[in-house]
């Protein structure tokens, strides 16, 4: 069964110049990591700081592997210099 997970940001306003190439770069590993089933980045149209990345998965499983991954030096990212709060990830079943 596949998953959406949906990653909230919360940039660093001194960092939104950056945030775009960032997110970008960090997207291209993400997209190519087996399992990925697509991304899509979102951008609050009220506060430019709020970003919602929703990532498509084949499984749960599937995110389980990348989230371990992005946890070593080899999945090192540099999301964690631009936000200003702990990235909140939610996972859901799409229903219709």
């Amino acid at each position: 069964m596949t998953v959406t997970s949906l990653l909230e940001l919360t940039i660093k306003p001194e960092r939104l110049n950056d945030a775009e190439r960032i997110i970008d770069e960090t997207l291209v590993a993400t997209r190519g990591f087996a399992g990925n089933l697509g991304c899509t980045v979102a951008v609050d149209t009220e506060n430019p700081t709020h970003y919602v990345i929703v990532e498509r998965w084949e499984s749960l499983a599937a995110d389980d592997a990348y989230r371990a991954f992005r946890s070593t030096p080899e999945g090192a990212n540099e999301l964690g210099d631009i936000t200003s709060a702990r990235v909140l990830v939610r996972y859901t079943d799409v229903s219709a």
